[in-house]
């Protein structure tokens, strides 16, 4: 059996990656091997190992964040990562490394496994997110990769740019669009009970994540507690930062607020389940997470997105540009709640597509000629 290790490090990406997880394991042809890594391992994030190992086999455990939330501390997680993936892909020994994003430890696992030799299949390659430096560990993953997974034709074709060979490059849609249809989500009286918090008239979950290519992330996030903190009837569910370098102190001024407005809640995760079901019940997602663009177009919720850090990424119209002004934030929120726009949000028109990629990805994954993928050439757009 050809032997596929997933390396997963966040809560985000497990999101994503989940059915094609759950068909590697069904698989009869193709054995997982399963790495889990970084704020997986951690309370403050939520100890998502947990919910993981729940359902699959967990082969390897790596602990990398023992160091500081700031840019030195991520650098010493970097080596951490580096030195603790490589001894598990070496005792492992798969015949394709499977790895998702941008992430700093994904960079790590890549570097790890194109050392070792091992092919490595990269999903959602050339996309961009110019406020953040994850964009420069995308582009690094897609140059390591031997087997490319895009969301959109476009993305196929950056990929492409960068020299990768057009034989190798699948655009198999975006990943998170398959939870959206294949997992069953709670109804309005469960989903308030899974998170024991009651919904209001108007409800916006909260979702905000380091902008890594600045440095001025608290005084951001500082102008959407601001902006709303001034509205009414409405409920706010926040969804905590992630492991990046000021996560921590973005995550304590949630506290804050929430210790101080019973109107809201946070939850370090809410688990691939309980986020989706948040976007079908509540009214706009703020914030600057990817899922504002990859899956909420989707659900039919109005995006609002804050600030850089998603600057250059498909868009769909449902999806508002602000810059981290309160002011600019609150009149964003007016017109997304506006009976216009509403119409624009209800035709649930996304550019990542409609398709069920992880069943495409398997049968490449089981199909291809792995004989000599590990010699690359750059190739040339004729």
């Amino acid at each position: 059996m050809r032997k596929i290790c997933v390396i997963t490090g966040s809560r985000a990406e497990y999101g994503l990656l989940y059915w094609l997880i759950k068909e590697l394991n069904m698989s009869k042809s193709l054995q997982l091997q399963l790495i889990v890594t970084g704020s997986h391992l951690r309370s403050e994030y939520g100890n998502t190992y947990l919910q993981i190992q729940n359902e699959f086999n967990i082969d390897k455990k790596i602990d990398i964040l023992n160091f500081s939330n700031d840019a030195l501390g991520v650098c010493k997680s970097m080596a951490e990562a580096m030195a603790q993936i490589s001894k598990a892909l070496n005792d492992l020994k798969p015949d394709i490394v499977v790895v998702l994003g941008d992430r700093y430890e994904i960079f790590c696992a890549a570097c790890a496994a194109l050392v070792l030799g091992i092919p490595i299949a990269h999903i959602h390659g050339g996309e961009l997110s110019a406020g953040a430096i994850d964009e420069a560990f995308r582009h690094s993953i897609t140059k390591m990769s031997h087997i490319h997974f895009t969301a959109t034709k476009e993305y196929a074709k950056r990929v492409a740019q960068l020299g990768e060979d057009p034989k190798f490059i699948f655009n198999v849609g975006g990943m998170g669009i398959e939870n959206i249809k294949r997992l069953k989500l709670l109804n309005k009286s469960k989903f308030q009970s899974s998170i024991n918090f009651k919904l209001n008239k108007k409800n916006i979950l909260v979702t905000y994540h380091p902008v890594t290519t600045q440095k001025d992330n608290q005084n951001e996030f500082k102008e959407i507690l601001k902006a709303i903190n001034e509205l009414k009837d409405t409920n706010i569910i926040f969804t905590k930062a992630n492991s990046d370098a000021g996560g921590i102190a973005i995550n304590k001024m949630i506290d804050e607020y929430v210790k101080t407005n019973p109107n809201s809640i946070a939850f370090a995760s809410l688990g691939s389940l309980r986020y989706l079901s948040a976007l079908k019940h509540v009214d706009i997602i703020l914030g600057n997470s990817s899922s504002g663009l990859l899956e909420a177009p989707s659900m039919g919720v109005a995006t609002i997105n804050v600030g850089s850090r998603q600057d250059g990424r498909l868009k769909a119209l449902s999806v508002i540009d602000v810059k981290p002004i309160k002011s600019q934030i609150l009149k964003a929120i007016k017109l997304a709640y506006t009976p216009k726009f509403q119409k624009i949000v209800q035709k649930k028109q996304n550019p990542y597509g409609n398709a069920k990629p992880s069943k495409a990805i398997i049968k490449i994954l089981k199909n291809i000629n792995l004989k000599g993928i590990t010699i690359k050439r750059f190739k040339d757009i004729v």
